[in-house]
């Protein structure tokens, strides 16, 4: 009624056998993931770095780059100097806010500390830049 299967299955059902592509661990993707997440937060730093210079910038876009090297077994991030024209800096602000979360939720997911520290840092420091300067209240 059905004829036989004659050739071998292209899906290894062996634990044992051997396949012509590489695999990757959880561990080693999330790396990757992560690796990725902090070099665009990177390239949105040192963009926001040219439309408004500070040192606070520069001290998170050296981390993340410390960071983003670390990830990558050594290799350095590979970093653009923006334009700086025709540059929101609030827009910059809410799209970097966006992708420390992002970055935020693998490194909790990796459990890397020292990542999921800076980019709550990161997140925090957006979001106050969002807030713009806020006014004392006297609560007397």
């Amino acid at each position: 009624m059905y004829e036989p299967i004659r050739t071998k299955s292209v899906h290894s059902t062996m634990a044992g056998a051997s396949s012509d592509f590489p695999h990757r661990s959880r561990e080693e993707e999330l790396d990757i993931q992560l690796a990725g997440h902090l070099a665009a937060l990177l390239a949105v730093t040192d963009e926001l770095r040219t439309a408004v210079p500070s040192e606070d910038l520069d001290t998170a876009a050296e981390r993340l780059a410390e960071q983003v090297t670390r990830l990558r077994g050594g290799r350095p991030p590979v970093r653009a100097a923006g334009s700086g024209r025709g540059t929101d800096p609030a827009a910059l602000h809410e799209k970097a806010h966006t992708l420390a979360g992002r970055a935020l939720v693998v490194a909790a997911s990796r459990a890397d500390t020292a990542a999921a520290i800076l980019t709550a840092e990161r997140m925090d420091a957006h979001a106050a830049a969002l807030a713009g300067p806020r006014e004392l209240v006297d609560a007397g």
